[in-house]
């Protein structure tokens, strides 16, 4: 029995590192909550591990450097054992990214993961592969310790960045090293596509961060709304005053339309998680839709502190007196400009009626 199954891993071996890489994805969306807790970054440092020990078993055995019998289950299992640790690498950094920002602002990463399907079924040759597993490991590498070094420091910004991406650069030259030892003159014969290959990588992290492509990780936007009015308690909850939806939209809790004539201040209440320790400034900038220029013209962009640790995110808003008729949008983003979330209300003429509170 455990030769026919050996059997049928080697005749479907392409497609069986796809449905690893899919299973580790799978694994991923069951078990991680929060970037700041110990067994999430466990679990994701464990992937790392995995996916480099295994690389380094795959090419010994590929080069005799194992007893007979382990070489082959090397050759065998390992590429499993990669593929799986990959597919959880990159699922969990879709998750944690994907909530930093809008998920259409994560495509970086669902088109790496497309790219390691694509390569998983259409890559055979070896050299290709080795590259091709080399780069998918810094990938995920440099994505995990640009996202874990604001959590362990508490701090977040362009210096920080830069650092973690040194960091994940020299540890991916040691780890380049080690496999040299292993299989020198395979290394050294495609050691130009390597360094070319991570090179290209560590340069296009950098320009998609400071193009803010890549989303303000290690934050989240949990919520966002627009409302009538906004009152925080002695105990800490908020009133929120919206607008009463109608039947058929229940699930709605706050205004997707303000009613000019009722005047006073148009509210944007919002919650973004940060990791424990972690203190920042998170921006609201406030625009209007031009349909003349048929482009969204900057209003205001206000202000306020942040402290991590509740799961909830950390809550707070800003408001407008001044403001016309049309179509209005909220940006939460950083200092940087880069935007966790927006939501999008229309001024329109007439009287609210029907105003409905909640506590949050």
């Amino acid at each position: 029995m455990f030769q026919n199954f050996q059997k049928l891993i080697r005749k479907h071996k392409k497609h069986w590192l796809t449905i690893a890489f899919v299973l580790g994805f799978v694994v991923d969306n069951i078990t991680l909550n929060r970037v700041d807790q110990l067994f999430d970054n466990f679990v994701l440092t464990s992937y790392v591990l995995l996916a480099m020990g295994s690389l380094l078993l795959l090419y010994a055995g590929a080069a005799e450097k194992l007893p007979e019998r382990m070489a082959l289950k090397a050759r065998d299992y390992a590429p499993l054992v990669a593929q799986y640790a990959f597919g959880g690498l990159f699922s969990g950094m879709l998750i944690f990214y994907g909530r930093a920002g809008s998920w259409y602002e994560s495509w970086p990463f669902l088109l790496v993961i497309l790219a390691v399907i694509f390569g998983n079924e259409m890559i055979r040759e070896r050299s290709q592969r080795l590259i091709f597993n080399l780069s998918v490991l810094f990938i995920g590498m440099f994505s995990y310790i640009v996202l874990l070094i604001p959590v362990i420091l508490g701090k977040m910004g362009a210096l920080i960045f830069i650092g973690s991406g040194f960091l994940a650069l020299i540890i991916m030259y040691w780890y380049v090293k080690t496999l040299r030892r292993i299989v020198p003159k395979f290394i050294a014969l495609h050691q130009r596509a390597i360094v070319f290959s991570i090179g290209f990588i560590f340069a296009l992290f950098n320009i998609l961060y400071f193009t803010n492509v890549i989303p303000p990780i290690p934050l989240s936007l949990k919520e966002i709304g627009i409302y009538h009015s906004v009152v925080k308690f002695e105990t800490g909850e908020y009133r929120l005053t919206y607008q009463e939806p109608p039947w058929w939209a229940f699930l709605r809790d706050s205004d997707t339309e303000f009613h000019i004539d009722d005047g006073g201040n148009i509210f944007c209440f919002a919650a973004v998680f940060a990791p424990t320790r972690l203190s920042t400034e998170i921006y609201h900038q406030w625009q209007y839709y031009n349909p003349k220029t048929e482009e969204w013209e900057d209003y205001s962009r206000l202000s306020y502190s942040i402290a991590g640790g509740r799961d909830g995110g950390f809550r707070g808003y800003t408001l407008i007196s001044n403001y016309q008729e049309g179509k209005w949008r909220c940006v939460v983003e950083t200092g940087r400009g880069q935007v966790l979330g927006s939501t999008v209300f229309d001024v329109v003429p007439g009287v609210s009626s029907n105003l409905v509170t909640r506590v949050e």
